[in-house]
């Protein structure tokens, strides 16, 4: 199987698909694959609603599981989709997980790694997920960027995407306002504070008074601070 197909499944689940999940045509799929599957789905899920301690307990099970194999590039891959989580909700940084198991990963693992930092360069490309190689091969080019993310059509990848480009100098207002569409649609509480607090300073910094009143009154509700009003 090619690089590009192992990593199809969500664009920003790396190479997770089939080695973390049950693939067609296989053998019986052992439990500790389903398990590591399944958890991983759950950890994602609750780290972007907001649930930290969920998706903590749910990923200390992803690494058991993963672990019963012996196969540090398969928890690589594991913790590169926990990252991508993460920098979906502008939680951006070094991806702490990944970086003991870089050295047993396997190139497109390494390329994705880069990816989710800002660094992809032009060899790490092809070794992307389809969805992402525009991103990562253009350097300023807004309406081919948000081009780009319109063809995403899983929120996630959408939401790691729009992250890179912000990271890369080319997070527009117009990238902001799709990574706070794409959040809002999925009732991302995490990743949707994040970047609503991005378009709020943009906002504020265009002088645009009842677009950051409103923006405000967004982020008042998803923090749960916005008293519903009373019938008359």
């Amino acid at each position: 199987m090619s690089a590009p197909a192992r990593i199809a499944r969500l664009g920003a689940y790396a190479a997770v698909a089939c080695l973390l999940a049950a693939c067609a045509n296989n053998p019986p799929t052992p439990d500790w694959q389903l398990n590591a599957k399944s958890g991983l789905d759950h950890a994602v899920e609750a780290w972007l609603a907001g649930n930290t301690g969920i998706e903590s307990q749910e990923f200390a099970g992803v690494r058991s599981a993963i672990a019963r194999t012996g196969r540090p590039a398969l928890l690589a891959r594991a913790e590169l989709v926990r990252c991508a989580s993460r920098v979906a909700s502008l939680e951006i940084g070094e991806c702490e997980g990944y970086r003991p198991l870089a050295a047993d990963a396997e190139p497109v693992e390494r390329a994705y790694a880069a990816y989710l930092a800002g660094r992809a360069g032009p060899p790490d490309v092809p070794l992307l997920p389809e969805q992402h190689r525009a991103i990562a091969a253009a350097t300023t080019a807004p309406p081919s960027d948000l081009a780009a993310l319109d063809r995403m059509t899983d929120p996630l990848a959408r939401l790691v995407g729009a992250s890179v480009l912000l990271q890369t100098g080319r997070g527009s207002p117009a990238v902001v306002a799709r990574a706070v569409e794409a959040a809002s649609a999925q009732g991302w509480r995490r990743p949707l504070l994040a970047w609503l607090q991005v378009q709020l300073r943009q906002t504020e910094a265009s002088g645009d008074q009842p677009s950051v009143d409103r923006i405000r009154r967004r982020i008042a509700l998803v923090e749960g601070g916005a008293a519903a009003p009373r019938s008359p």
